[in-house]
Parts: C-alpha cells; structure tokens; sequence
C-alpha cells in the first residue's frame, strides 16, 4: 500500500512538473511571503553579507537602500528571486538591500484603453464592426507580477476576444437595443478572467456599431415604408371619425333648421377674420321662396 501511495505522488509530480505550471493564487503568494526559510542557508549568507556591506559603505549606501513609491504606486520587493515577506510596499519609503534585493512598481490607478474595431459575425450572419472601452485597475499588485508577465497587454487582448465570443451569441437586433446588458456580461467575463491577475475591470462600455452601407440603406427604407403605413392608418382612422362626426352634426342639424342659420353665421365670421374682400353670403332657401310667391 504505501509503495501504491509513493507511486501516485510520484507521478503526480511528475504531472505537475510536466505542465510547468507557475500560476500562483493569492494563498499561494501570502505563504510564499511568509516563509522565512524560503532563501535556504547560502540565502541568509548571501542577505548578511550584502547587510555588512550596506554598513561598511555608509552614509554613502543609504541613498542606494531607501527608495519611494508615490501614493498611487506599490512596489514589489524580491529578495534573491523570492517575493519578500510582507507584500508589496508602500506608498512612501521602505528599505532594501543592495546586490540581493530588487524591485518592480506596479501603478494601481485606474486605466482605460480603447478595443479597437472588431469584424464581427452576428448570430442571424450579419457582419458589423464594433468598438468599446475598457476600465480597470490592479487589485492585487502581487498577483499582477508574480501571475503574467505584461498585464496590460494581456487584458487589451482579452478583452478583443470577449468582445467576439460575447457578440457572436446576439443577433443585430439585441446588439443595438441591449448595449447595457452586453457590456455587463462581458465585464463579468473579463473580471472572472483577470482575477488570477490581481485585476478588477470596473466598467466596459459599447461605442460604436458600424453596419455596412446596404444594411443601412435597406433598414432606411424599412423604417421609412413602416412610418408610411402608419401614417396611412392614422389618416384612415381620422376620415372615419370626421365622417361619424358630419354624420351626428347633420342629424342635429336636421332636427332644428335653425343650426343652418347659426353655421352660415360661424362660417361668416371666420370668413371675416381672414380679411378676405369677397365674401360670399348664402341666403335660406325659405326667403326666395317668399319672394317668388310676391
């Protein structure tokens, strides 16, 4: 049994030793920083004679071991090639060894960078070119060294194909209407990418759909023959109620004689108001007939 278990460990091993996995989790870094007897002893050797160097050379060595990172900057000190214990440092001054200690600064303001145009094939094969911008920040300035070698670089180009993987499942039409919830879903996906990194994408945004010229010009036409048949309808619709209107108004108008002669004086005073110099006087029917008897 224990020849099995010695087997399997050390194949395991072997496994591991094989992919060359260098991927550090954020446990991962905090026991690295905590392991005091990482170095080994020619380490310590190495650390005490670099430390009575420093001594021997003063005052002029100590402008060599202090350093300042600036209130939006943390600085990552290796020792020997092994992250330092204590995390990154900063802002302000810290302390390093000459010949043994070296140190990368990790900027941890927010950076914004523009996705260039994509050619994307939508889900219902229409072809559209769409940019955006990207906001972030490094959370975890450990991760970000220790992790992957060019963050920045790494997250222009995530973000490129997520842009792609995440347009390519809408059709047109969620593309021009759901921009907000596109750029939530891929700021989730690039924030669950990144995490390994020690990077937090804040924000993503949609800037621009590009649609080629005869897509545009037939869904031109399509809005212009829908408002078209809209307006037809309306028009339609009107001449129905003015008709059913005329209709009600003529048999009030039947009932008491007397509205033709209100409606002839309404007609006559807008007629005046309009400052016409012929106007034309319609005179009842009743009073010709009078006439006509004399």
């Amino acid at each position: 049994m224990d020849s099995d278990r010695e087997t399997v460990a050390m194949e395991s091993k072997r496994r591991e030793r094989q992919t060359g996995s260098t991927k550090y989790t954020c446990h991962d870094v905090e026991a690295m920083q905590e392991s005091d007897d990482g170095i080994g002893l020619c380490g310590w050797l190495l650390v005490g004679c670099s430390l009575l160097l420093m001594l021997a050379t003063l005052p002029v060595s100590i402008w060599m071991c202090i350093k300042i990172v600036k209130e939006y900057e943390r600085a990552i000190i290796f020792r020997l090639g092994r992250i330092l214990r204590g995390g990154a440092k900063g802002p302000g001054l810290f302390f390093i060894l000459p010949c043994t200690d070296s140190f990368i600064n990790v900027d941890m303001r927010t950076i914004s960078f523009d996705i260039p145009p994509q050619e994307v094939l939508t889900k219902d094969s229409v072809t559209v070119s769409v940019d955006g911008v990207v906001y972030y920040r490094v959370q975890n300035a450990t991760l970000a060294v220790a992790n992957i070698t060019n963050a920045d670089a790494a997250t222009r180009l995530l973000a490129q194909t997520t842009l792609r993987n995440v347009l390519g499942t809408k059709n047109l039409a969620e593309i021009l209407s759901d921009r907000e919830e596109i750029a939530h879903s891929m700021q989730s996906t690039l924030d669950d990418a990144t995490d390994d990194w020690g990077i937090k994408v804040e924000r993503v945004e949609i800037k621009d759909v590009k649609l080629p010229l005869q897509l545009q010009r037939a869904m031109a036409a399509e809005a212009e023959a829908s408002r078209e048949a809209r307006a037809k309808v309306i028009a339609a619709e009107g001449e129905m109620n003015a008709s059913r209107a005329l209709k009600e108004a003529s048999l009030v108008i039947a009932e008491s004689p007397s509205a033709l002669q209100l409606r002839y004086l309404q007609t006559l005073n807008t007629i005046a108001a309009e400052k016409n110099s012929t106007i034309i006087f319609p005179l009842p029917l009743e009073m010709m007939n009078s006439f006509i008897k004399h």
